[in-house]
């Protein structure tokens, strides 16, 4: 036994710890987090805060099998939910406090205590919350990264019950373990979005809203395209963890073009263009000296994201992306094209549309829609025209988590 913990249950803990670690992306690694934090406990649900630069608590992740099990319940994975540290709600409290919370029903709290169960997720999801765990994600030096929350321990007829006391333990001691990974992986997103943000210097269209916006979109359009070709779970997970950030930086390549052509109001001439186009060329050469799959498909999607379906797209194939002497060809056509650059393509087309720019407003969202639909086999892989129609609501729920400010 290590601090009432059997010897088996802390070496599993250990186990996974280690598995963390080689996680690159924050929200891959939130999504294992929670989802071995529910399995040690039998819970049907839970959610990640993690403390933001202005000292508020957001939601970063949500897992809910009870909503997930129902025509659009992935919507709700992508909640907008901000928390002040205080005594005034459960999270909150156990930020302050830097203590654990067990309540057995969160619709039952004692008049005594100062927080209060906000009943408004649960009244707009037809969910019922019952039980809950609420434990303070510490890193080293006792630093406050986040609140874990776990929602409704289950009984072996899935009826919602009180957590046990082995529970909380087992629980606070995994998410010890866990928040050195979370803090590691959270500076890494900090990092990528510290290099768009160089890119954003020189390219106003390239915000921290728009890529994460886009690498959303694409891995839950990834996501739906590989449950329908019965892809196991290990892969999706495993593709997630690089396919986001890889999308983010779609575009890092514009950084080696001209500001004149970046910041320029109205249409590019032929020239101008043609010196345009080779930012997928520049984007690729940032990851061609490969030591790991991510360089691979971060390398694989800045070149090819501008291809087409129908084949007009550029750059078309590139024996050597160092070579200056490149001229625009013939474009990869359907399938010849890899499919997380034709999935980021669709993303980013998407994106653009909705949203303002310099030299354009925001498009209406049916005229967006009509778009794409028009474009299903020329410009877009009609498959994954499906399929993002298909998690449309899953998409507008993007579009609301990551607005621009």
């Amino acid at each position: 036994m290590i601090g009432g913990l059997h010897k088996n249950k802390v070496a599993a803990i250990l186990k996974i710890t280690e598995d963390l670690n080689q996680i690159k992306d924050i929200d891959s690694l939130l999504d294992r987090v929670l989802l071995e934090a529910r399995r040690f406990c039998r819970a049907d649900a839970g959610s990640i805060y993690l403390l933001e630069k202005n000292r508020k608590l957001r939601i970063n992740y949500v897992q809910n099998d009870t909503l997930i099990q129902k025509e659009s319940g992935k919507k709700y994975l992508y909640q907008n939910h901000e928390l002040d540290i205080n005594d005034k709600s459960m999270a909150g409290y156990a930020a302050m406090t830097k203590k654990s919370l067990v309540i057995d029903d969160a619709y039952g709290l004692d008049e005594r205590v100062p927080y209060r169960f906000n009943r408004s997720f649960d009244e707009t999801a037809a969910y019922r919350t019952r039980s809950v765990l609420t434990l303070p994600l510490i890193a080293s030096h006792n630093r406050l990264i986040g609140v874990m929350q776990i929602i409704n321990s289950l009984d072996a007829r899935g009826r919602a019950v009180p957590f046990r006391g082995e529970d909380e333990l087992v629980v606070a001691y995994f998410a010890n373990h866990a928040a050195g990974s979370i803090e590691k992986a959270k500076m890494t997103r900090e990092i990528i979005l510290r290099m768009i943000g160089i890119a954003e210097l020189r390219d106003p269209e390239e915000t921290g809203a728009h890529v994460n916006r886009v690498g959303s979109y694409s891995i839950e359009i990834y996501s739906k395209w590989a449950m329908n070709h019965k892809v196991d779970d290990a892969e999706i997970r495993r593709v997630r963890d690089v396919l986001r950030i890889a999308a983010m930086l779609h575009d890092v390549g514009k950084v080696a073009i001209s500001d004149i052509l970046l910041k320029k109001h109205g249409p590019l001439d032929d020239g101008e263009y043609e010196q345009m186009q080779r930012h997928v060329l520049f984007g690729a050469r940032l990851f061609k000296n490969s030591t790991s799959d991510w360089d691979d498909m971060a390398a694989e999607i800045a070149l090819n994201h501008h291809e087409r379906w129908d084949g007009s797209g550029y750059p078309g194939k590139v024996a050597d992306v160092f070579d200056d002497r490149w001229c625009p060809g013939p474009g990869k056509r359907g399938e010849e094209i890899p499919l997380f650059a034709r999935i980021v393509a669709l993303s980013d087309v998407y994106d653009a549309l909705t949203s303002m720019r310099a030299y354009k407003e925001s498009w209406p969202e049916e005229k967006v829609l009509q778009y794409i639909r028009e474009q299903k086999g020329r410009q877009f892989d009609p498959e994954l025209v499906d399929v993002f129609f298909s998690i449309y609501d899953v998409i507008r729920a993007i579009r609301g988590k990551y607005a621009d400010q």
